[in-house]
């Protein structure tokens, strides 16, 4: 044999020696001496738990899992979409004007809060939607959605947000909350919606 062979050998030999070395360890089955007479599980020896250390009604673990099911909100429903509109849970919507981009000053403080936000999470980054009522062409609502959404961006990047993290994107009048040709539902319709990337 040459040096070769004997080499490849010895090296096929070690992988197969570290391969059966390596296997599936074998799954304990719960078997009759991790169960009590009645057949219920004997906490201690299967799971590593006592009754005594069991979480009880009224633990931190139940109002954990109170607080869980009631946050996940119904994003379908009206009251959701007034608070929200689409932005991402964390963030809060600006609303414009009929026929404005400039940024109102009752929205500021939403517009802080989402700067807040985003130095509190410094890797992410943001899509700003910029959304128009139905009235107008549509040429001319993607272009307004357009501005609002690039003074949103303005605004948070003046409040110290750097530009890079942030990017805009305009859908006009194609994406409504509300559906409806009354102010109460035009009024949702023209926002900026906040979405983490």
């Amino acid at each position: 044999m040459t040096r070769t062979k004997i080499y490849s050998l010895l090296v096929a030999g070690s992988f197969l020696l570290a391969l059966n070395g390596c296997g599936k360890k074998p799954i304990m089955p719960l078997d009759a001496a991790a169960t009590d007479a009645s057949g219920s599980i004997d906490y201690p020896s299967a799971t590593g738990y006592s009754e005594d250390n069991l979480p009880r009604e009224g633990s931190l673990d139940d109002n954990l899992a109170s607080t869980l099911s009631i946050s996940q909100p119904d994003r379908q429903s009206d009251a959701y979409k007034r608070q929200y509109g689409r932005s991402s849970i964390q963030f809060k919507p600006i609303y414009f004007t009929f026929d404005q981009a400039a940024i109102r000053s009752d929205m500021v403080e939403n517009l802080i809060h989402n700067a807040g936000v985003m130095k509190s999470m410094p890797n992410a980054t943001l899509l700003i939607e910029g959304n128009c009522d139905e009235r107008g062409t549509n040429e001319y609502n993607l272009a307004l959605g357009e501005r609002r959404a690039i003074n949103a961006k303005e605004y948070l990047v003046n409040l110290g947000i750097t530009p890079y993290r942030i990017r805009t994107v305009s859908y006009g009048e194609e994406r409504p909350l509300f559906i409806g040709t009354e102010e109460s539902s035009m009024s949702y319709n023209r926002r900026d919606d906040f979405i983490i990337e």
